[in-house]
């Protein structure tokens, strides 16, 4: 009996082993990816730049006069450029981390043919 349970085992390890690298770049990728979506979309809410340039000409604290609209304007411009950088940063590492994903088996492997 427990040699049929070491065979069944053995052969879904096997079969696990072959169909690893083929799940990392199917499903596994497929759930990276949204997960990326994802992490880039909390970033754009928490920076939310769109809505800064939405609002840049609308003017701060309810004060409508020319001096306070200049100001507003200045000071939403600025944020929306730190803030469009931000993003930009941060989409550049989203974009790394899915990256990752994509290199790392080949790396793993060409480490350990490397070391052999």
């Amino acid at each position: 009996m427990w040699v049929l349970v070491l065979q069944r085992l053995v052969l879904e390890f096997v079969l696990d082993l072959f169909y690893f690298p083929l799940w990392w770049y199917t499903g596994g990728l497929k759930k990276v990816a949204l997960s990326c979506a994802r992490f880039w979309q909390d970033g754009n809410l928490q920076m939310s730049p769109g809505l800064w340039l939405k609002n840049i000409f609308v003017p701060m604290y309810g004060q409508y006069d020319w001096q306070s609209r200049l100001v507003s304007f200045f000071i939403r411009l600025f944020n929306v450029i730190i803030r469009g950088l931000g993003l930009l940063l941060w989409t550049i590492f989203v974009c790394f981390l899915f990256s990752l994903w994509i290199v790392f088996p080949v790396f793993v492997a060409y480490m350990i043919f490397r070391s052999i």
